[in-house]
């Protein structure tokens, strides 16, 4: 398989779960736009390699539509599953608070919950929204990969980002600056969507276009000078097109990032994308993702016993609750989550092929499956 590690993209998930950490456990003010580009970035990740793991196997001569959504869903909740319920159970026993919406956490409904209610309660669990973005795209995409006929897929994925991007313009219109205006799932969809674009373009024998390709910088550029605008009162005019121009500036430079690390950095950026201390905590993303907030309360809860401030953000904060999530996390991989992936190897997406002749007629004896495992070590 010409993709069997892309082990650059591992330093970009290292990369995106700092920006949140950084927004979570340090940052002043909490600049949430910091994580939420950090959550952007894994949507355009996940989107990218869901869908080329999809193609992969659509184009392997054995291929069969159903064994490969069975495999992949199998090979979904082994990965995800089990340190997420793990979680969901932890809360379940030290915050009352948090019981009357785990039914919605546990059937990965976070982003409606809090989008119902407009409102971060319970807080422990605010992270998740992201987890259900990915989820309700897990359920609903492989579908279309899939089945859609090959020559509209292309298509079908511009049509999912514009109509992603057009989603932004209902909320000026309804002058309603809810949480829903970011956590329902067409406000995440242009990020997937990208990713899955190049995944697209690449299995035709293209790449992101020159355009973007060149141009991502000036797009950065101006994404900052947005940020670093004033916002102005709230409800002003300027209000709406920040916030859009905040989450559309980036998609670009992010999709153009994704595309160089798939393809090989070179030079002293490629040796700094394979900075091996990098590259581990890319492996540890989606359990420093999952187990951060817990291990946050528990640290403000133990202010008493630690001799520097974490009751509020700042570095004491950042240092002691995010050692404590590295340790937790590296912890779980090592002895939950990476043992449980081996389990993968039971769910191949292409089926095996017999061999013929006398092991074929006594019914054991098999070809080794096609090996189509997704680049999957940390999150997907």
């Amino acid at each position: 398989m010409a993709n069997a590690r892309d082990i650059q993209l591992d330093a970009l998930r290292a990369i995106a779960v700092t920006l949140v950490l950084y927004s979570h456990l340090l940052a002043a003010g909490g600049s949430s736009f910091v994580g939420h580009l950090g959550v952007r970035l894994f949507f355009v990740l996940s989107g990218f390699l869901i869908t080329r793991l999809l193609l992969e196997a659509r184009d392997a001569s054995l291929f069969e539509v159903g064994p490969a959504l069975r495999s992949f869903y199998a090979r979904r909740m082994i990965r995800i599953f089990p340190p997420y319920f793990a979680v969901l159970g932890l809360v379940w026993l030290a915050s009352e608070q948090s019981r009357p919406s785990l039914a919605w956490h546990a059937l990965y409904l976070s982003n409606f919950w809090y989008a119902r209610h407009n409102d971060w309660t319970p807080w422990l669990l605010c992270h998740f929204w992201s987890l259900s973005i990915e989820e309700q795209f897990y359920l609903v995409w492989p579908l279309i990969v899939l089945l859609a006929p090959r020559k509209r897929l292309e298509a079908i994925t511009i049509a999912v980002i514009a109509f992603s991007l057009a989603y932004r313009f209902y909320w000026p219109i309804a002058a309603n600056p809810a949480l829903a205006r970011d956590l329902l799932p067409p406000a995440s969809m242009d990020a997937l969507g990208c990713g899955a674009l190049l995944a697209v373009r690449r299995a035709r024998g293209a790449d992101a276009p020159k355009w973007m390709r060149l141009g991502w910088p000036v797009l950065a550029a101006m994404f900052l000078f947005v940020v670093w605008s004033d916002p102005g009162p709230a409800n002003s005019a300027w209000e709406w097109p920040r916030w859009t121009l905040v989450q559309v500036l980036p998609l670009v430079p992010m999709l153009a990032i994704v595309a160089a690390c798939s393809n090989g950095l070179r030079g002293p950026l490629g040796r700094l994308a394979e900075f091996p201390p990098l590259l581990a905590l890319g492996r540890i993303s989606y359990g420093v993702y999952l187990y951060h907030s817990i291990l946050l309360a528990l640290t403000v809860r133990a202010q008493s016993w630690i001799p520097v401030d974490v009751s509020e953000q700042g570095p004491g904060r950042f240092i002691v609750a995010g050692t404590a999530t590295l340790v937790v996390a590296s912890l779980s991989w090592v002895f939950f989550e990476k043992p449980l992936n081996g389990l993968k190897r039971y769910f191949p997406y292409v089926a095996p092929s017999r061999r013929r002749g006398a092991s074929e007629t006594r019914g054991f004896g098999t070809a080794p499956a096609l090996d189509l495992r997704p680049t999957d070590r940390g999150r997907p």
